[in-house]
Order: structure tokens, then C-alpha cells, then sequence
């Protein structure tokens, strides 16, 4: 590395070659010696652990394959570069220890020019590796931060698209979810030649709730409206939302005039419990719904979705002229 020199650890039984090795090594190397196993896998683990390994095979005791077994079998050592540097010069001795793991093999008597050159070979390689491995931890951590920002990114879209598509005081769809979802059930029921059913509502003297207990109230009550209409749902494939001011609207997928009938009494019903205080009301002492619906099977009618809905729109003044908190759908 450019900021400090490697180490080298020599294990050799003979001072001769350690002193040689030394020598040859020393102007370029921070030197480390052992000259038995037990030596050589101590100093092997210490901290920080030398960055080459030169190791003698024919040592009494612990021979150099058993200290490399050692080193390749520990996590801490285990990624130091050994080269053997022995007298065997039989290429079954060679491949056996590289086999093992060594990196590379040198046989005595050798060329100091030759060893140097492959020390420097093996350092090469080890940063190499090394710097690549770096590399790979840099990715992989770029990853998981891209990962983690898409992930972010998909909860942020998910609230931005959540932002345009519910009402900001009630909470429920707003218009603009409500065509989108219009048109893909009206699509559906096309395609399957099912009824179809949507449902128009209108709080009842809404402007003189207003009058009398001020806008602020008059948006809570919005508010627990569009609630209680919301709870009234039964099945996730119908829709409740807020159509324009004290104005709502309910998509009803695969469903005749008989289940509109129910589903727009509970509607009405689930409005009417929340007895909220309605002092001005010409139809009840707390606030009503007004409702219209309207079906149809798309494949076997010539109206439209747009055609549904300003049924139902006129079928909702039907309500109100027939004395309000009530629903026309006929």
C-alpha cells in the first residue's frame, strides 16, 4: 500500500537462509522471523498480521504443511499469501502444497533476484485482491443504500399518488380517484357483461347547516359524513367518495338495482345514526342524505358511464323533491 511498507514474516529452522532472506528483503520489507511452527502461527496472529508469508517446509516439530493448515484454517489468517520456500524439489510435494493453499513455491538453493520478484508478485496480487474486495464492499453498501432510496422512493410516490387521489378533508377517494375508478369498473363490467350501479348522495340543507353552525362545523360534519359512508361498505371492490362540496358518489361494481336498493339504505341509515345536530333541517333535527342511484349492464345498453351517473343525478333531485333522506333508484 503507498502508505506503508508490507511485512513479511520468514519461518525457516536454519538462520542461514532466514539471514539471507533477510538480507535480500529488508531495504523494501518490514521483516518478521520465526523459526519453528508454534512461532510462526503466533506471529502469523499478530496484530496488524504480516502481509506475506515465507515458509520453510522441512522444520522439526510442526512441519511447514501443518502450519499452513493452521493458517488456512483460522479466519483471522487464513487470507495471508504463503509461499513455500523448501529443499523438496518433487512437483507431488509442490502440488500438494499447493493444493493446500499456498500461493506459491520456491526451491532451495534459490535466486534471491527470483524470490524478490515473487514476493512482489504475490503482494501485487494480494492488493489487488484486496482493492477489489474493497471494491465489492463499496458496492454491495451502494446497493443496499440504492435499495434502501428506491424503497424510499416507492413509500414517497405511494403518499404523493395517495395525496392526489384522497379528498384532503374526509379522507375518502376524491373526485379525480373516483373517474379514474369509474371508467376501469365501467371497463370491467363492459368486458364481463355485468350490472353496474352507482349511487349519488347530497347532504340535506347543507348550506343552512352552515348558516347556522359555521363553516368549521359544517366541515367536521363533512368529515364524519364521509366516515360513516365509507364504514358502510361491505365489499373492497365498491367505492365511496367525495364527488364537490356536500356532495358524494358510490361505485358499485356487479351489482343489480336490487343490491343498490340495499347498499343505499345502509348509506342513508349509516348517515342518520350519527344524529349530528341539524337545528335548520326541514327534514329531520339532525343531519340526512339525499340519494340517487342508478344501474345498468353496459354490453346491453347504449348509455355510458358519464350516461349512468347523470341518471342517477336526476334520480337524486327525484329524492330531494320527494321530501329528502330518502333514496330514489327507480
Amino acid at each position: 500500500m503507498a502508505d506503508r511498507r508490507d511485512t513479511i514474516l520468514i519461518v525457516d529452522d536454519e538462520r542461514f537462509s532466514i539471514n539471507e532472506l533477510k538480507e535480500a528483503l529488508e531495504e523494501n520489507y518490514d521483516i518478521m522471523v520465526a523459526m519453528n511452527g508454534g512461532q510462526a502461527l503466533k506471529r502469523a496472529a499478530a496484530s496488524p498480521p504480516p502481509d506475506l508469508i515465507l515458509l520453510d517446509i522441512m522444520m522439526p516439530g510442526m512441519d511447514g504443511y501443518q502450519v499452513l493448515e493452521r493458517l488456512k484454517s483460522d479466519n483471522a489468517t487464513h487470507e495471508i499469501p504463503v509461499i513455500f520456500i523448501t529443499g523438496l524439489g518433487d512437483s507431488p510435494d509442490e502440488a500438494r502444497g499447493l493444493v493446500m493453499g499456498a500461493a506459491d513455491y520456491i526451491v532451495k538453493p534459490f535466486s534471491l533476484a527470483v524470490v524478490a520478484a515473487r514476493v512482489r508478485t504475490q503482494l501485487r496480487l494480494k492488493w489487488g485482491l484486496e482493492r477489489e474486495r474493497q471494491l465489492n464492499r463499496t458496492l454491495a453498501r451502494l446497493n443496499d443504500e440504492m435499495a434502501e432510496k428506491n424503497v424510499q422512493l416507492i413509500n414517497l410516490n405511494k403518499t404523493l399518488q395517495d395525496m392526489v387521489s384522497v379528498d384532503g378533508l374526509t379522507g375518502i377517494p376524491n373526485r379525480r380517484r373516483f373517474d379514474e375508478y369509474l371508467e376501469q369498473e365501467w371497463n370491467r363490467s363492459l368486458r364481463d357483461r355485468t350490472p353496474f350501479s352507482v349511487i349519488l348522495l347530497d347532504v340535506d340543507f347543507f348550506k343552512l347547516f352552515n348558516d347556522n353552525y359555521g363553516h368549521a362545523a359544517g366541515d367536521e360534519c363533512l368529515k364524519q359524513v364521509g366516515r360513516a359512508l365509507a364504514s358502510a361498505m361491505v365489499r373492497t371492490i365498491d367505492m365511496v367518495a367525495r364527488y364537490g362540496g356536500e356532495e358524494f358518489v358510490c361505485i358499485l361494481p356487479t351489482t343489480d338495482n336490487a343490491g343498490l336498493l340495499v347498499v343505499g339504505e345502509r348509506l342513508r341509515a349509516s348517515v342518520e345514526a350519527l344524529r349530528l345536530p341539524h337545528a335548520l333541517s326541514k327534514v329531520a333535527p339532525h343531519v340526512t342524505v339525499s340519494l340517487g342511484g342508478a344501474t345498468a349492464i353496459p354490453v346491453a345498453c347504449d348509455t355510458t358511464a358519464q350516461g349512468l351517473l347523470l341518471l342517477a343525478d336526476q334520480r337524486l333531485y327525484k329524492a330531494k323533491d320527494g321530501g329528502r333522506n330518502r333514496l330514489m333508484a327507480t
